[in-house]
């Protein structure tokens, strides 16, 4: 199996589209009235699009977190906080024996995503 995407329903998809490409660039698919747009980071997809079972905010924002993986934790959290992502916690240490960072972000709707160092599977 390959997990290859994610979609993010919200009932402001619009809203969504314009938070992420400030932050992703612009879209790698946009379907227009549709309301679905993508953006491709590294092998998968990040996908917002209508969802009529969504409503307002995340009332449980840590529920589902999806991962960035970044070679530099530090410079891709810089660049997004300047280019207006919400930061939720700012790099850090998950565990003082690990190397590696984790830096938590959240979108207009609340939804949390991460920028993640790279972890083996061990």
């Amino acid at each position: 199996m390959n997990f290859n995407s994610i979609l993010i329903g919200s009932e402001d998809p619009k809203r969504l589209a314009e938070y992420y490409s400030k932050l992703f660039g612009k879209p790698t698919w946009d379907e227009g009235e549709g309301g679905y747009v993508s953006w491709q980071l590294g092998s998968g997809f990040v996908t917002v699009g209508p969802h009529d079972q969504v409503n307002g905010q995340s009332q449980q924002p840590g529920r589902l977190i999806w991962n960035i993986e970044s070679t530099d934790v530090q410079a891709d959290f810089d660049r997004l906080a300047a280019a207006g992502a919400t930061v939720v916690r700012e790099p850090y240490k998950p565990d003082e024996s690990m190397e590696g960072l984790i830096a938590t972000f959240s979108d207009p709707d609340d939804n949390y995503f991460q920028l993640m160092s790279p972890m083996s599977p061990e």
